[in-house]
């Protein structure tokens, strides 16, 4: 994983693709130092057009309980190596996931169109720095223009 690659090279102590385990921890990847923990929940795509994103209803209950977890999306080239990495708003998350609307059914899965008001890019955490040469899209990418500021996300 891609993902995975970037954060060791940015020299994240402590990275592990937890997903290679177990389905039940309901992100991918858990990664931080003595300070800080953040578990990120990877989405690849190959393309830039557009961010359609697949949720489960376990990834969103672990996102609504741990405040460490993240929407990562990575834009994958042909080569398959990172083009972009960009960060979902969890509380565009929170807004667009669907309502039970009755005891007898639940939602399981949902398919997400991300607009770019709920993507910013890069990825960054508190405590530890990631690396500068981190890909981060110079040109319009998933509707989003790096050149027009974005409003403040939760």
């Amino acid at each position: 994983m891609e993902l995975l690659r970037l954060l060791r090279k940015s020299g994240v102590p402590q990275v592990r693709h937890v997903a290679a385990e177990s389905d039940a921890y309901g992100y991918d990847i858990a990664a931080g130092c003595s300070t800080e923990h953040v578990h990120l929940e990877v989405k690849s795509t190959t393309d830039p057009t557009r961010l359609v994103v697949h949720l489960t209803r376990h990834e969103y209950e672990v996102m609504a309980t741990d405040p460490d977890w993240h929407l990562v999306a990575v834009l994958v080239g042909r080569d398959g190596s990172a083009v972009s990495v960009a960060t979902v708003s969890r509380a565009w998350l929170y807004s667009a996931v669907p309502v039970d609307r009755d005891e007898a059914g639940r939602w399981e899965s949902v398919r997400l169109e991300v607009p770019a008001h709920a993507i910013t890019p890069g990825f960054s955490a508190k405590a530890w720095q990631l690396a500068e040469d981190w890909p981060v899209a110079s040109r319009p990418l998933w509707a989003f223009q790096p050149s027009v500021p974005l409003p403040s996300r939760a």
